[in-house]
């Protein structure tokens, strides 16, 4: 196709044909064929030598929030496209207004193009969450050229845009958010910021079962893909990298919102462990690995004598994982459960699907079972086989010097763990050794039946039982 030629795009998946025709050849829908003008081709560059490249031009560029810097690698590179998403009402447009509102208050001029709100709705939000700044910059439209314009003209350090499913290119097929005008608008600002060598950051929507909505060539569009992520409930905000050419993946983000809107949080555990009840049945803390970042989480669990159908639910949690620990529970640990309700859940928000915290939740349930609490300052850590065995999880050593810190000073674990300074290694071959060692007696003793958990003395025995407990952990025999 010549430049200018006059083909037809395809208003459902974007594809292009030579001539209209009643069916799109691609993905099959009716009448989906519109006109569409061609583009000509973009100038060419001329190679230069590698050694002569300046490397100043991939320095990273700080935003001025610690915990977006981290996920970066540093920051924003001058030509670098970025893509967040997460589910609606989560904060994305509060976490990128406060990167524009951070950067402009050092000096800088950053734009943040609208797609969504007015401009007057933009600076009611933003004063909300600080001091306004002259460097901070908003176009309020839903037009990708006009977006183009205002980025040409403003100059800016960064560019920001919310959201590109609701942008509409013109010379583009289809409505607003369909795959032709979501693929249009993106290569069109891809284009203008890898020419101009600004940042820009591209806001994405979800579909319903929370992945990245539409077209996949997105991502393969953009350098970094970062989702936002947290329970609306909650205060807890995780950013996490998916993709990044320019770094690793394996750092998060972690934030608390708040009313001012979002904190930086340095230190999760006043968070996630901060309201934590030691000497409560049913409460076990376990050291998750979120990237490189370890992070203690308090698991919950609740048994009640049922009475009918049995109920199994679990909150941040794998429901088919939690399925496979109690019957491992009651198989290998002969612990009765085969009548009761059992609601699990992780507090905080935060969701514990690793393997590692296989032995804590299953330890929470058992303590909820016998009424007994778990010792206090003790961490559990490692995966439960289906035979019963407890295995090595990844990540153990910065794990357990993460509990050591927070001041924890035992560390149930798989055997052979290495020694960790600050901590006294309870080690377990078994998911039945690992019950008798902290719950004074083990399933041995469970005096659970049909008519419920157990008597009231050992209900209630409180303090004085969590005592019992940590005498019988100091008590109990290591395995060689």
């Amino acid at each position: 196709m010549g430049a200018g030629a006059v083909t037809y795009g395809c208003a459902a998946c974007g594809a292009a044909a030579r001539r209209w025709s009643g069916r799109c050849s691609s993905c099959g829908a009716w009448n989906s064929l519109e006109p569409l003008s061609g583009q000509s081709p973009g100038p060419t560059a001329a190679p230069v030598p590698l050694a002569e490249v300046d490397p100043g031009l991939a320095r990273a560029r700080p935003t001025g929030l610690t915990e977006v810097d981290r996920v970066l690698g540093g920051g924003l590179l001058p030509g670098s496209v970025t893509l967040l998403y997460g589910e609606p009402g989560v904060g994305k447009s509060t976490l990128l207004l406060q990167v524009l509102m951070a950067m402009a208050a050092r000096g800088d001029r950053v734009l943040l193009v609208s797609a969504e709100e007015s401009a007057a709705q933009v600076r009611a939000r933003a004063e909300r969450l600080g001091a306004l700044s002259p460097g901070l910059l908003v176009s309020a439209t839903p037009d990708a050229a006009a977006a183009a314009a205002a980025v040409d003209s403003a100059g800016p350090e960064l560019v920001v845009v919310d959201s590109v499913q609701t942008l509409a290119d013109p010379t583009a097929a289809g409505p607003p958010g369909s795959l032709a005008q979501v693929r249009a608008c993106a290569d069109r600002l891809v284009r203008l910021a890898k020419g101009a060598g600004v940042p820009l950051v591209l806001v994405g929507q979800v579909t319903k079962g929370g992945d990245l909505a539409g077209p996949r060539a997105l991502e393969h569009l953009v350098d970094t893909v970062v989702t936002f992520e947290g329970d609306r409930h909650h205060a807890l905000r995780c950013l996490r990298a998916v993709k990044h050419r320019f770094g690793t993946t394996g750092e998060i983000g972690l934030f608390e919102m708040g009313e001012g809107g979002l904190t930086v949080l340095d230190d999760p555990a006043k968070l996630l462990l901060g309201d934590r009840h030691a000497d409560v049945p049913g409460s076990a803390v376990t050291a998750l690995l979120e990237g490189r970042r370890p992070l203690l989480v308090e698991l919950q669990a609740l048994v009640l004598a049922g009475g009918g159908t049995r109920r199994r639910s679990g909150v941040g949690v794998d429901a088919a994982r939690l399925a496979a620990l109690l019957a491992v529970l009651e198989c290998r640990a002969h612990l009765a459960l085969g009548a009761d309700d059992v609601f699990v859940s992780a507090a905080g928000g935060l969701r514990a699907a690793e393997p590692a915290a296989d032995l804590a939740l299953s330890l929470a349930v058992a303590s909820a079972k016998t009424g007994r609490p778990l010792p206090d300052g003790l961490v559990v850590l490692g995966e439960v086989g289906l035979a019963g065995e407890v295995r090595q999880v990844p990540g153990t050593p910065r794990r357990l010097a993460e509990a050591a810190r927070l001041g924890f000073t035992r560390a149930l674990v798989p055997e052979a763990t290495l020694p960790v300074s600050g901590l006294e290694l309870l080690p377990v071959g078994t998911l039945a050794e690992a019950l008798a060692a902290v719950l004074a007696g083990g399933p041995a003793e469970d005096r659970s039946g049909p008519e419920g958990p157990g008597p009231p003395e050992v209900v209630e025995e409180g303090r004085a039982g969590r005592v019992q407990a940590a005498h019988a952990v100091h008590a109990a025999p290591r395995r060689r």
